[in-house]
């Protein structure tokens, strides 16, 4: 990604916890009179990043947010879990009907 003067910006990982912590303090700067491009350039993020962690992370607290992680994750597994049952539920199908 190209920075403003035209050097390479490295992308970071936030945790969730560093999300709200950063949410926290916009909106802390904002309520103190910054814009939100202003409070999002002092916490290093884009605009567009505010409004993403803002829709996604609104009011919740740190523990919500790492539970909501955990159940993303877990989520993922399950539906890996289930597309592959239903590839062995059609291989088998398949074999009995003798289509092999």
């Amino acid at each position: 990604m190209m920075g403003e003067e035209g050097t390479l910006m490295k992308r970071r990982r936030h945790t969730p916890e560093q999300v709200i912590r950063k949410l926290r303090e916009a909106e802390r700067m904002i309520g103190e009179g910054k814009t939100i491009p202003e409070a999002a350039k002092e916490l290093q993020v884009s605009e567009q990043t505010y409004h993403r962690w803002r829709n996604q992370y609104g009011g919740m607290k740190a523990q919500d947010a790492k539970r909501l992680k955990e159940l993303e994750r877990e989520n993922s597994s399950l539906k890996a879990i289930v597309a592959d049952q239903a590839l062995e539920v059609r291989a088998l199908k398949e074999i009995a009907r003798g289509n092999w």
